[in-house]
């Protein structure tokens, strides 16, 4: 598929509705046209990957097409620079969290990113960081424990963010190294305890939401392979 038949595709998709829904989620309604994320699923698939076309669709500033770019780039030809470049760009929390669930993730120098991203200032690149932990969690099945427990000193510095998007994926990092494996889940209480113990609203939230969860019935029997 060429970049125009895919930009007259999003616009004939478009659902001035739908854009007012997401904006009630917090998400950026400018130049977006309300596509739902099976749609843009749909014609990435139609598209294959082609990094070229990616580049195209990440440059016309819409918002469904940058989701839509990383649907379709090739990892594997991914530059720093064209992390650093996309990264500046995300101006709303479903196209940060799409970019690194789709393509980031899969980025081999995305792990040294984090540490990077997290020290940032902008709200969206400081979510990218912890947007990350939580896919390589999900998503990397070989990682190695290790490397998720040197996340942790990174979430409990980033857990006095007290903006929204922020302390989200904040929350989001640390449950999901808690969810990983038995290991990493008593790895992940202990950081939660040691959040809730320092005087900031975000912390206190991030903390209980995460204990709440990690020591919940479910992942706690879903840890233990059934039995409890």
């Amino acid at each position: 598929m060429k970049y125009d038949e895919i930009m007259q595709r999003l616009k004939s998709l478009s659902d001035p509705e739908a854009v007012k829904g997401m904006a009630r989620f917090g998400i950026n309604p400018e130049n977006t046209y309300g596509v739902s994320i099976p749609n843009l699923r749909k014609i990435a698939k139609e598209a294959g990957k082609d990094h070229a076309l990616a580049q195209e669709l990440w440059a016309s500033g819409v918002h469904e097409a940058r989701v839509l770019a990383g649907m379709v780039d090739d990892p594997k030809l991914v530059s720093e620079a064209q992390m650093e470049a996309w990264v500046k760009d995300f101006d709303s929390w479903d196209v940060c969290d799409q970019v690194c669930m789709n393509l980031f993730d899969k980025v081999p120098l995305a792990w040294r990113k984090v540490s990077e991203w997290s020290q940032r200032e902008e709200e969206f690149v400081k979510r990218a960081a912890f947007a990350l932990i939580a896919c390589f969690a999900w998503h990397d099945k070989s990682a190695e424990d290790e490397r998720f427990i040197a996340f942790l000193p990174v979430i409990t510095k980033g857990a006095t963010d007290e903006r929204n998007f922020v302390k989200k994926a904040v929350n989001w990092a640390l449950r999901h190294i808690g969810k990983r494996n038995r290991n990493l889940n008593r790895a992940a209480i202990e950081t939660a305890k040691e959040i809730q113990g320092i005087d900031s609203k975000a912390a206190r939230w991030i903390a209980a939401d995460a204990l709440r969860e990690l020591t919940g019935e479910a992942v706690q029997k879903r840890l233990a392979g059934g039995k409890m």
